[in-house]
């Protein structure tokens, strides 16, 4: 997840017969030719994460910015998306695509020197899995056999899971899935070690991964965390600086003051009031970036007000999303009109009916339902991530359009605002924000839609449910092509935007900036900087 949380032409590969996926958009920029070098130190901005700092716990944005200089993963992706053996897996093979063996490299060992075995992978994914461990990332788990008696009670771990030695273990999934190698490259796969599980608590502020940085002192909340180069780090894309620091903003605003100023090297996402000018200003350090996040105004389903699905459309049909990109974006936003992002195969022009903006055609839906005008709409995000002018345009909207007043509920920080979604607490519309967690259609529909990924185990903020449309995406799960995959995940995407439990609305750039002292910034597919690639210059 990256809720908020992270193309060029991204191609999404797997082992053993398993399909292809290819989608085109723009690439990232290269901002450096500098000194550079193997040294120095850089700083960068975060929210507040929302978890404690555990790979499985941990499917937002702010958090997974700090897990991507942790840990490495089984496998990477090219800067095309490509799946690449970089991680830890030599490989991952299967013969029926449900039947996976998967052999680790030698010689990975996490930042206390402790090696990274299978025991390592299993352990860690029947944690995650585990209901009892509430960990957000649960659900990403769902399709390894065993999950479901897991989660009734009826066992303790996976099924499916069983290590062979070392450095090979073996997954049986409840049903073929072909896309198996490029979902494992996600952050709820990682491999935890033998000192996480003697005091999880503890481990969440003094995190051990086996990535490019290790951690140089404690995660303070509302402050940072310090990190330096992992000497020993086994992967191919090895630290370049020799350290780094996270440090926690509560407002996006102010982290990029201090980037004027020179306080802080990096903000990877920055105001939509300073678009215009931090180009002129920041010249070859200001970067624009295509990614792969959608932007939504999700519907608290659970609400009776909003349990209607022509509330939701005519909420959607009532905003003029080209008006707020231009107004407030700076013309940097695309207009949604789908629930799969242009940037993977399975995006139709135009698939989400709903997206169109049509005062009458909403009017007249609303009518049909019979909402309640009377009563004020609230309009829910979180602070500090420069939401507050687009969320304002659009309760200026329905005011216009729909003559429905709104109340804007933009107090609570990011680490507030989840655990509030998780608990129903959404009396109104609330934004989302969502990047793949691997290029594919399908990671646009199983997080958000599917009844396996209801919180706390996973993302279905709207606590959204429709049975025909998983047994649709399961169907694209176990399909024996790519064609074949993308028209089950296209059928279950109509189901969806019939229902509009979220409003897509905008595709995504992103604007970021870095001062002087660091070269080589640049922003992933996942829309997070690659850390390990920075140099700091002088």
């Amino acid at each position: 997840m990256k809720l908020n949380k992270r193309p060029g032409a991204l191609v999404a590969t797997a082992l053993a017969g398993a399909m292809l996926l290819s989608a085109c958009g723009g690439g990232s920029d290269d901002n450096g030719s500098g000194s550079g070098g193997d040294g120095g130190t850089f700083t960068a901005y975060i929210g507040e994460p929302k978890s404690p700092l555990i790979p499985g716990n941990t499917t937002e944005s702010e958090g997974a910015k700090v897990i991507a200089a942790l840990w490495t993963g089984l496998v990477g992706y090219s800067e095309e998306g490509e799946v690449e053996y970089t991680g830890v897996a030599e490989s991952i093979e299967s013969e029926d695509n449900q039947n996976w063996t998967i052999t680790l490299k030698d010689g990975w060992t996490f930042h206390d020197g402790s090696e990274v075995t299978a025991q390592s992978f299993v352990d860690a994914w029947n944690y995650t899995a585990n209901p009892e461990n509430a960990q957000d990332g649960g659900s990403y788990l769902a399709r390894i056999a065993g999950f479901q008696e897991l989660q009734d009670g009826a066992a303790t771990e996976l099924s499916g899971l069983a290590v062979e030695d070392d450095l090979t273990f073996t997954v049986a999934l409840a049903a073929p899935f072909s896309l198996f190698p490029a979902v494992v490259g996600y952050d709820a796969f990682n491999p935890l070690p033998e000192a996480f599980f003697e005091d999880p608590e503890a481990f969440g502020t003094n995190p051990i991964g086996n990535g490019p940085f290790q951690a140089d002192s404690e995660y303070v909340p509302g402050q940072g965390i310090t990190l330096t180069r992992y000497e020993d780090y086994a992967g191919e894309d090895k630290a370049q600086a020799e350290g780094m620091e996270f440090i926690v903003y509560a407002d996006q605003a102010t982290a990029y003051t201090d980037a004027q100023d020179g306080n802080v090297d990096i903000v990877d996402v920055i105001p939509p009031e300073v678009i215009k000018s931090a180009e002129s200003e920041f010249g070859d350090n200001f970067i624009n970036t295509e990614v792969s996040q959608i932007t939504y105004l999700g519907f608290p389903t659970y609400d009776a007000r909003f349990s209607d699905p022509r509330v939701r459309q005519a909420i959607s049909m009532a905003i003029d999303r080209d008006a707020i990109s231009e107004a407030i974006f700076s013309g940097t936003r695309t207009a949604a009109d789908s629930f799969i992002a242009p940037v993977v195969d399975g995006y139709r022009e135009g698939s989400c009916e709903f997206c169109t903006f049509d005062v009458d055609a909403a009017n007249q839906l609303l009518e049909e339902a019979g909402f309640d005008k009377s009563q004020p709409v609230n309009l829910w995000f979180n602070a500090g991530g420069g939401h507050d002018a687009w969320m304002e345009a659009v309760g200026n909207q329905l005011r216009t359009n729909l003559g429905i007043e709104f109340s804007l509920q933009g107090n609570l920080d990011f680490a507030q605002y989840l655990p509030l979604g998780e608990q129903k607490g959404f009396t109104g519309p609330f934004r989302m924000g969502w990047s793949f967690d691997y290029p594919a259609a399908e990671s646009y529909l199983t997080p958000l839609f599917s009844e396996s990924s209801l919180p706390p185990l996973g993302s279905n903020y709207s606590f959204y449910g429709n049975a025909e449309a998983d047994a649709l995406i399961a169907e694209g799960d176990k399909a024996g092509s790519e064609e074949e995959a993308i028209g089950f995940y296209q059928q279950a995407e109509d189901l969806i935007a019939e229902d509009m439990p979220y409003a897509p609305m905008f595709f995504t750039q992103i604007q970021s900036v870095h001062t002087d002292n660091v070269d080589n910034v640049r922003i992933d597919l996942f829309q997070r900087p690659v850390w390990s690639e920075v140099t700091v210059n002088g």
